[in-house]
C-alpha cells in the first residue's frame, strides 16, 4: 500500500504536504495531524477513514479552508490556501471548493431551487443550463425544485445539498459523513451519486467517513491513524476495507 505523493503535478486536485495541526499548547496540546503527506487525483472520488480522534476530519477541514493549519502546505491545485489572507480564502472556498455536510445545511427560507443555485448567486454567476438539467434529473429533483426544505425529506434534502456543490463545478468537492443522517436507502443513493460525479463528470470528491460501507463506494481510500497516513487502498471492497480498519485497531 503505497501512498500518493503530491508535488507540481496538475495530477493532483488538492494535497497535503507535510500538514501539521495542533490544538493548545503546552501540556494540554494536541496534535491532530502529525506531519500528513498526501494527494488525492482528479476525477477520482476518495474517502478517508480512521478512528475517532485519528485526523481525518482535521485533514479535511485544512484542506477546505475551513480550519488552518499549523505549519505545511494545504493545496488546492497551485493554490497554497495556508497563505492566503481570509478575505481571498472566503472567495476561494465560494468559487472553487463545493459542500456537503451530514447536517445538509440548507436555508429553510428559500426553495431548492433557490438553495441549489445560491453559490453561483452569491459569486454573481449563472449556472449552466445543461448541467443544472443534468443534476436535477438525475438527483430526481425536477418535482421538488420549488419546495422548501421542511417540506423535503431526509433524502432529498441531502439530494439537494449535492446539487448545490456540484453546479458551479468545483475543482473539488468535501464530503463530510454526508450519509450520517440518512436511512440506508437513502445513503446509498447518495453515495452512488457522489461516485457518478466522479466517474461521469469528472468531478473530485473527497469524503470522511467512519462506515466501511459508504467507503466502499470511492475508488481509494485513505487511512490515518493517530494524526499520520496510515494505509492507502485502491478499488477497495468492503471486506477489504473492514480487514484493514481491523488490522489498525490490532496495532492500536
Amino acid at each position: 500500500m503505497t501512498t500518493q505523493q503530491p508535488g507540481a503535478d496538475p495530477l493532483y486536485a488538492v494535497a497535503a504536504v507535510d500538514l501539521v495541526k495542533v490544538y493548545g499548547s503546552g501540556d494540554a496540546a494536541v496534535r491532530a495531524l502529525d506531519g500528513v503527506t498526501v494527494g488525492f487525483t482528479r476525477a477520482e472520488f476518495t474517502a478517508i477513514m480512521g478512528p475517532s480522534g485519528s485526523g481525518k476530519s482535521t485533514l479535511m477541514h485544512c484542506l477546505a479552508g475551513l480550519d488552518t493549519a499549523t505549519s505545511g502546505r494545504a493545496l488546492l491545485g497551485g493554490t497554497d490556501l495556508t497563505r492566503l489572507s481570509d478575505r481571498v480564502l472566503t472567495k476561494v472556498r465560494r468559487e472553487r471548493i463545493g459542500f456537503v455536510f451530514q447536517s445538509f445545511n440548507l436555508l429553510p427560507q428559500l426553495s431548492a431551487v433557490r438553495n441549489i443555485t445560491l453559490p453561483l448567486d452569491l459569486a454573481g454567476r449563472r449556472p449552466e443550463p445543461d448541467l443544472f438539467d443534468h443534476l436535477v434529473t438525475t438527483l430526481g429533483l425536477a418535482d421538488r425544485l420549488n419546495h422548501r426544505p421542511s417540506e423535503l425529506s431526509g433524502g432529498q434534502q441531502q439530494r439537494v445539498a449535492l446539487a448545490r456543490a456540484l453546479v458551479s463545478r468545483p475543482e473539488v468537492v468535501f464530503a463530510d459523513e454526508p450519509t450520517g443522517n440518512l436511512d440506508s436507502a437513502a445513503g446509498a443513493q447518495v453515495l452512488t451519486l457522489l461516485r457518478d460525479a466522479a466517474r461521469d463528470l469528472g468531478q473530485t470528491v473527497v469524503m470522511v467517513t467512519h462506515d466501511p460501507n459508504a467507503a466502499a463506494y470511492a475508488d481509494r481510500v485513505v487511512l490515518l491513524a493517530d494524526g499520520r497516513v496510515a494505509g492507502d487502498l485502491h478499488q477497495p471492497d468492503r471486506a477489504t476495507i473492514a480487514d484493514a480498519l481491523a488490522q489498525q485497531a490490532v496495532a492500536r
